[in-house]
């Protein structure tokens, strides 16, 4: 059940230019599943909607949130010294099923959709497991995951790391059992059409504009073959074969 509560900020640092790691002290930390989120808000004024960051880890010392400054709610996250305080909602979703993955399994990420990868990673029984990552340039948080997969691919856009190009174009799903994919609804669109004409099973984590979190507002809402859905109560992470994207 989502709890409402203030909390202290440990540190909050830039990783790369735009994505920022930090680490909040809460004691929202039970029955928390990767790919669920938190709404964080560090502000009275506008702007007014909280905003929505995928729980990158679980630690001792707290939560830590990847987010990348897209606008003025999170460059005021960015802005956030160690000791000062912001509010956090959650957790909410519904985040990866752990008694549903099993065999040999990718991890499919791009850009700041790495972040829910990192405590999967953790949480998964350990077998066949390997990580493919994309970034327009500058890569981060792989060394989080890297000591918890068998094999690191890695992608930018630039050519400065790993293969020039896209992520997509050096996956091959027929080489898996299931695949966990978020990013870019772009590339998980990619993914996605490859994935289904393999045959090779699907889950995924949707990125959506939230306003509420709760499922109150539908503005998040994305189209399966179910109906429309609320990607902050329902998904964000939705079996593949049921969506339509």
């Amino acid at each position: 059940m989502a709890q409402y509560k203030s909390a202290k900020v440990v540190s909050n640092e830039k990783l790369v230019d735009g994505i920022y790691r930090m680490v909040v002290e809460t004691e929202i930390k039970e029955d928390i599943r990767p790919g669920q989120f938190f709404m964080l808000k560090c502000w009275r004024a506008e702007p007014v909607l909280w905003r929505p960051i995928s729980i990158c880890e679980v630690k001792e010392e707290g939560l830590v949130f990847l987010y990348a400054t897209v606008g003025r709610g999170t460059e005021m996250l960015a802005a956030l010294n160690a000791g000062e305080e912001l509010q956090v909602m959650g957790p909410l979703g519904n985040g990866f099923d752990l008694n549903n993955i099993k065999g040999k399994v990718a991890l499919v990420a791009g850009g700041i959709g790495i972040a829910p990868m990192v405590e999967l990673s953790k949480r998964i029984n350990k077998g066949e497991l390997d990580l493919y990552a994309g970034f327009r340039k500058d890569p981060y948080a792989v060394d989080l995951i890297k000591p918890h997969v068998n094999n690191v691919y890695i992608s930018t856009e630039d050519g400065s790391v790993g293969h020039k190009g896209y992520v997509t174009e050096i996956f091959d799903s027929s080489k898996y059992d299931l695949v966990l994919c978020c990013g870019p609804e772009v590339m998980m669109e990619k993914v996605l059409s490859h994935c289904r004409e393999k045959g090779t099973k699907i889950y995924v984590s949707m990125e959506k504009h939230m306003a509420c979190g709760l499922g109150a507002c539908l503005v998040c809402t994305c189209k399966t073959k179910e109906g429309n859905k609320r990607t902050c109560k329902e998904g964000p992470v939705f079996d593949g074969e049921s969506l339509i994207i």
